[in-house]
């Protein structure tokens, strides 16, 4: 095989490593440490626990705050798509 096939294999590869590796945010979940920064950033408060739960077809994040009030809330995160809900 000529060098040139050769290096364009491995060039093409590179590549094809490259846009998985780019792409792959777009089907990554919102993890655990997410969550509690969003609701958080919500409520201004102090996370106080993050459990993953079934919401129908997806994951849901449910994230207990204590506010700065002194109330409990439930808050639950979409765990595919971040948004409070």
């Amino acid at each position: 095989m000529p060098a040139t096939m050769l290096t364009m294999r491995i060039l093409l590869r590179l590549l094809c490593a490259a846009i998985v590796v780019s792409a792959a945010p777009a089907w990554a979940d919102v993890g655990a440490d997410e969550a509690a920064a969003i609701a958080r950033r919500q409520t201004d408060g102090r996370v106080l626990s993050v459990d993953r739960v079934q919401g129908g077809q997806r994951g849901t994040w449910r994230v207990k705050v204590l506010t700065v009030g002194g109330q409990v809330r439930v808050i639950f995160i979409d765990a595919a798509t971040g948004r409070p809900g």
